[in-house]
């Protein structure tokens, strides 16, 4: 059994440890990174790249068949969920095969193994294809685990009947009849996927309402959307078992304090994802756990044990992929000696519901938390001539301003290509731009991003297509 020094060693890489890693090699540090599974993570593997294909697929399939109005004519589509899913492995093939290549090619070692922690600063690492265990001592070590669906009682995931977000994936062939257990984000994401293909879907959601956390108006365009397409959405409902009854799945619910059932052909659980933490030795390092599983750091990542740091879905929400790469470079600049500390102003949420939604910093009421008069500018996209021309008008652009100032303090959007849209809002907001700012900016005609200039200026007052809330003072 060989013993190992490096600088540091990240274990996981995914969006949050493979970016540090490579970081790392760029400023000359002396990094290893060890992963036991294939490179990219969830989000690359199982997340955020492959649900984002088949959404895309799906969209594609619901807009040819509604062509008919732009005068466009052709027989009906078909769905070959085979190659379908053949398709989307092949762009995750891609994207995952580069990682090793990008982090090898940064100058940082990427190892095959599985890590086993023996103390704060020393871990095994076990590989799979019979080679002798290794250890590495390392000066800084990288918590880079990542998340796992949540499972819930009476719901085992079979991966047949009952599945998570990871085995709904893959499914080979579109089901009939779906019961998503979790109105929040990857339950809709992925319900309204398979919806768009024929499947009747019935959400359940144990909170008062669905996307908990979002611009509740923006949530509302999307329910409004399932419903039109024929799904129902239940709220306040807790699923509480399901069993199998004449070669169906019936869910059984308490909905409002009454006992329903539902037959379907496919459960679907997405309550949320768990941080791992365990399996691995981590109560070995000394490091501090929370109530829910997640590690606690501070502005440069850092633990409670010096040297030791988390990125990502394991240290805490937003579990979102692109906050775990910005936390995996901030860090690799700290490793590296810089004055540098994780200091941003928003992190985006994007949900790739039908229609989109993004947002950017405060809601109007978390802005009046904090005790601030706000303005709300508002611009939908019926009245938008891009919006027209390409047959996506539901939805709008909203900006929420500080009354004292009219600076951004957030900016909300349902509606096409929110996921892009919003990167002009968090860019705003990072350098504390004002209403102004964005309504003052040119932008191109005819876009969508005019919404965004519209709804600035309709914060101000002084919008030009759609009725103004205030007039300016002059």
């Amino acid at each position: 059994m060989a013993t190992i020094k490096k600088k540091a060693l990240i274990i996981g890489a995914g969006t949050g440890g493979y970016p540090c890693a490579i970081r790392l090699g760029q400023l000359g540090v002396d990094a290893m990174l060890v992963e036991k599974d294939k490179p990219g993570g969830v989000c690359l593997n199982v997340g955020c790249i492959p649900s984002k294909a088949l959404i895309s697929a799906t969209k594609l399939f619901h807009k040819a068949q509604h062509a008919t109005e732009m005068g466009l004519s052709f027989s009906s589509p078909t769905v070959d969920m085979v190659k379908m899913q053949a398709w989307k492995a092949g762009i995750v093939k891609k994207l995952t095969g580069g990682v090793g290549s990008l982090v090898k090619g940064a100058g940082t070692q990427y190892v095959t193994a599985t890590a086993e922690f023996l103390g704060p600063k020393q871990v095994r690492l076990r590989y799979a294809d019979g080679k002798p265990d290794d250890i590495v001592e390392a000066e800084h070590v990288v918590l880079a685990t990542g998340s796992l669906p949540i499972e819930i009682p009476g719901f085992k995931v079979d991966n047949k009947r009952v599945l998570d977000s990871t085995s709904a994936l893959d499914l080979a062939s579109v089901p009939k009849r779906m019961v998503c257990i979790g109105g929040g984000i990857i339950g809709l994401e992925l319900g309204q996927t398979f919806q768009r293909l024929g499947t009747q879907l019935v959400v359940l959601e144990g909170l008062g309402r669905i996307l908990n956390g979002v611009d509740l108006e923006c949530a509302d365009v999307v329910a409004r959307q399932i419903k039109k397409d024929g799904g129902q959405i239940f709220t306040n409902a807790k699923a509480v078992g399901w069993e199998e009854r004449n070669g169906e799945a019936v869910v059984k619910a308490e909905i409002d304090g009454k006992l329903q059932e539902f037959v379907t052909d496919v459960i679907l659980v997405a309550v949320g994802r768990r941080p791992v933490t365990k399996g691995f030795g981590l109560e070995k390092t000394g490091v501090k756990v929370n109530e829910r599983g997640f590690v606690p750091v501070d502005q440069r990542q850092q633990t409670n044990v010096p040297g030791f740091y988390a990125v990502g879905d394991v240290c805490g929400q937003p579990m979102l992929a692109h906050k775990a790469s910005h936390e995996g470079e901030v860090l690799a600049e700290v490793i590296a000696g810089k004055k540098t500390i994780n200091d941003a102003r928003q992190i985006p949420n994007v949900v790739f519901t039908e229609p989109e939604i993004a947002s950017s910093g405060l809601t109007k009421e978390e802005a009046e938390a904090q005790g601030r008069t706000v303005n709300v500018g508002k611009f939908p996209f019926s009245v938008l001539g891009r919006a027209m021309a390409i047959g996506e008008t539901a939805g709008f652009v909203k900006v929420i301003t500080d009354a004292a100032d009219d600076r951004i303090l957030g900016v909300h959007i349902v509606g096409p290509e929110a996921s892009d849209l919003i990167s002009e809002a968090g860019l705003a907001i990072e350098m504390g731009a004002f209403a102004e700012d964005v309504s003052l900016t040119v932008h191109p005609h005819p876009t969508l991003s005019e919404a965004l200039m519209e709804a600035a200026k309709h914060a101000l007052g002084e919008a030009i297509h759609i009725a103004n809330p205030r007039k300016k003072a002059h």
